[in-house]
């Protein structure tokens, strides 16, 4: 099944773009920079909603793979 049609599986993709764009951020700054445009933009909002939500989306990343783990 495609993580298009599953929303646990289709959070787990947005988690995991989120982290690794900060990540990614993070190692190489003038990669995902915010005057780009197309995807690298895309990018680069996701690496900052996970710079500013950093607490949220570690209770999140926790959540999923706890509800991986033990509740699927």
């Amino acid at each position: 099944m495609s993580a298009i049609f599953n929303l646990q599986s289709l959070l787990v993709v947005v988690l995991l773009v989120i982290c690794t764009c900060t990540y990614v951020k993070s190692l190489f700054p003038n990669l995902l920079d915010r005057k780009r445009t197309g995807i690298l933009k895309t990018l680069w909002k996701c690496a900052r909603i996970g710079e500013r939500k950093s607490p949220w989306i570690a209770v999140s990343c926790l959540s999923m793979a706890f509800s991986i783990l033990f509740l699927k």
